[in-house]
């Protein structure tokens, strides 16, 4: 059971308005590590002479090591001070990179991207840092920056690695990535304030903590369930949509990945409305627009089927649909977990985002799979499927109950299905 230090950490005044843009551009530049390898796949297997199937396992394999990586490392974030983990974190993340792009075969750059995966977790150390350094209602507006940051990462990731991939080979991305990384290192280990650990527990118990969590904290489970469903579709999408474009439906370059991840990197701009709309409305009404803008972003992405100028439009409209969908219901599921106890808010992060990622990955997995056996109708009508589930949870959930960053109502609900605070030893 978790033994719960005094409430030693900074104040919620420490966090200015300069350092959440700082932490917001150290979101984007490190989870683009575990993202650009999606857009050079086909380069990947054209290079080292392996069917597209086994280039695509690199990009699911370095989502996977993610998620493992925000089960076992982000929970540390509660218990060790921030800044040093943060930075030893980047630097095992530079030193795979370097690894991947010097790989010489497929074995290595494998066991390497998965190491990015793991150590690249950053972000979900950073998040809750942030939310525990500001008052309530700041709360919901600065996750938004750093979600702004976080998803255009994500999504100019694509363009970064399409775009050098396409022009240097698929080993570029990877060696600018590990000096990008290497140098944040050093920019986040001076600028990062000093935070003192919420708990004293042992590394089995902050493990065993966050499993029980995803059992007793009812808002996780809803906020777990909302971005599964939704960000599995956003991964089917994109790991797909690289294969069609590069296929015979358009026979376009990885490059063509790149722009259309910078049309999608449009969604970015709608985060701190996104912290607005949740401070405001509560984060069950914005996942519903979401879950909205998802099952049209399922119908649109379909015409991309087409080909040509009319596919074309589709697919770049489509994607923003979806993006716009991921950025902003993950802005909304952060604010519902982070309105609970601040000092599990790394384990709460650690349950949401790993069960985010293997969401993820899972849809990585099978829209691929649903490509290659049936073409992009089929990858189309998984990502409805996936987010028309997100319904359920809606519904389930009371839909429409205004709970804000502050989270007034959150607390209230959560004192009666949650498991008392735990005693210290």
């Amino acid at each position: 059971m978790s033994q719960t230090t005094p409430p030693a950490a900074p104040a919620p005044a420490v966090l200015g308005r300069g350092l959440p843009l700082l932490m917001a551009l150290a979101c984007g530049v490190t989870v683009a590590n575990a993202y650009f390898p999606q857009a050079i796949t086909p380069l990947i297997a054209q290079s080292l002479d392996v069917s597209d199937g086994t280039a695509t396992t690199l990009a699911t394999l370095t989502q996977l090591g993610y998620a493992v990586g925000i089960f076992l490392l982000v929970p540390l974030g509660d218990r060790l001070p921030r800044r040093p983990l943060i930075t030893v974190l980047l630097a095992v993340t530079s030193l795979a990179l370097l690894t991947a792009g010097l790989a010489p075969g497929t074995g290595l750059l494998l066991a390497a991207g998965t190491l990015v995966g793991l150590a690249t977790v950053v972000p979900q150390i950073l998040l809750p840092m942030a939310a525990g350094l500001v008052a309530p209602e700041r709360r919901g507006s600065v996750i938004g920056t750093l979600q702004a940051g976080l998803i255009g990462g994500i999504l100019l990731a694509r363009a970064f690695g399409g775009v050098l991939g396409e022009h240097l080979g698929w080993r570029a991305p990877y060696l600018v990535a590990a000096v990008l990384t290497a140098l944040l290192a050093v920019v986040l280990g001076a600028a990062l304030p000093t935070t003192v650990p919420a708990v004293r527990d042992g590394y089995p118990a902050l493990l065993a903590d966050t499993l029980r969590m995803l059992r007793t904290e009812r808002e996780l489970r809803r906020s777990v369930l909302f971005q599964v469903t939704v960000f599995g579709g956003f991964s089917a999408a994109w790991t797909a949509v690289a294969l069609l474009v590069t296929g015979p439906r358009y026979g376009m370059g990885t490059q063509a990945v790149g722009v259309l991840a910078l049309v999608g990197a449009g969604s970015l701009f709608l985060a701190p409305s996104a912290g607005k709309w949740v401070d405001r409305y509560g984060p069950d009404r914005v996942n519903l627009w979401c879950v909205v803008a998802g099952l049209a972003a399922a119908g649109v992405l379909a015409a991309g089927a087409l080909g040509g100028v009319v596919g074309i439009v589709a697919l770049a409209a489509g994607l923003l649909l979806i993006d716009v969908a991921v950025q902003c219901g993950q802005v909304a599921n952060q604010a519902r977990i982070f309105a609970l106890r601040p000092e599990i808010h790394s384990r709460l992060n650690t349950g949401y985002m790993t069960c985010s990622f293997l969401g993820a990955s899972a849809g990585s997995w099978l829209g691929t799979r649903a490509y290659t056996h049936f073409g992009w109708w089929a990858v189309c009508a998984l990502i409805a499927l996936a987010v028309a589930s997100a319904l359920v949870t809606y519904v389930a959930g009371g839909g429409g109950r205004r709970i804000t960053g502050a989270g007034e109502e959150t607390a209230e609900e959560n004192a009666i299905e949650s498991a008392p605070p735990a005693r210290s030893r």
